[in-house]
């Protein structure tokens, strides 16, 4: 295997004609990947506000067998990768003078490529945040079940929406501008988005699903306002979008979660999600030259 077994483009049209298949062949696992692609193949450069990823795939013998895409000066995201794949990748991206800021792959493939990055480049790895990916198995309802009902969020709810968003983002420590001028660039604009309201009205916790792919939709945000949390709003909410998913014809339902947190992890798998890999992200520090 060698490194020009790598083949890069911006072109996401030329990128998925070739690793479309494969990113399919497992949806749930390439739950990112397949979402960035089809944001951009559907929007174009109004995805991103312009930016456009560099999309990496290894072929051999006309298959196949990794993929990769990094947006203008961040990291890198990697599919599963064997130790020697990751080398492979490794060398190619340090041979095109690539100073990554960080890497975002399963635990095993993210191990493998930080420590190929640092024999090529010699820069030293930094673990940031892991994340368990669930996987819907049987949907299981809360019970006790709260009082109130699901409501898709309309034009009229914009405003409260972003601010909803706002704050969330801020909980996870997401750097990110969310107002009217900034909205549609967002990684939050294109969601489909659900509240779970009390009997009176009254939003109480929301959910968002992006649209699907590959029969693939996956979950996010989930938020309620922390003064509200504890009482079961999140979890009518997240059961109320996974149904719809399922109704709409998804076969993999999948959302992320902080390995950190306790709370939100026993929750989605008292709703049935069960834990389908975990995913790490290291920073990346460089030596002074």
């Amino acid at each position: 295997m060698r490194p020009d077994d790598w083949h890069l483009t911006d072109d996401v049209d030329e990128f998925l004609a070739r690793a479309g298949e494969f990113l399919r062949s497992r949806p749930a696992l390439h739950t990112t990947p397949l979402s960035v692609t089809e944001k951009l193949r559907t929007l174009g450069a109004d995805a991103y506000e312009g930016r456009f990823p560099v999309f990496g795939r290894l072929e051999r013998g006309g298959e196949v067998e990794a993929t990769f895409h990094r947006f203008p000066s961040r990291g890198v995201n990697v599919t599963s990768l064997t130790p020697q794949q990751a080398d492979t990748l490794a060398a190619r991206l340090a041979g095109l003078g690539w100073a990554l800021p960080f890497v975002t792959a399963d635990e095993n493939t993210a191990t493998a490529f930080t420590e190929a990055w640092h024999r090529y480049t010699g820069a030293t790895a930094t673990p940031r945040v892991r994340l368990h990916l669930y996987r819907l198995g049987t949907l299981t309802p809360p019970d006790p079940h709260p009082e109130g009902r699901g409501r898709l969020v309309g034009k009229g709810d914009h405003e409260h929406l972003m601010q909803w968003c706002r704050e969330f983002a801020a909980d996870v420590e997401e750097d990110v501008t969310i107002d009217a001028a900034s909205w549609a660039s967002t990684r939050f604009a294109e969601k489909r988005y659900t509240y779970w309201e009390t009997p009176d009205g009254t939003p109480v916790s929301m959910a968002g699903v992006n649209p699907m792919v590959a029969g693939m939709a996956r979950v996010d945000p989930v938020y309620t306002p922390a003064h509200l949390r504890g009482r079961g709003y999140a979890a009518a909410v997240t059961t109320e979008v996974s149904q719809a998913a399922l109704a709409a014809g998804a076969t993999d339902v999948v959302l992320y979660t902080n390995a950190a947190n306790p709370t939100s992890n026993a929750l989605y798998q008292r709703l049935g999600y069960v834990r389908l890999t975990d995913v790490a992200v290291h920073d990346f520090t460089y030596a002074a030259p």
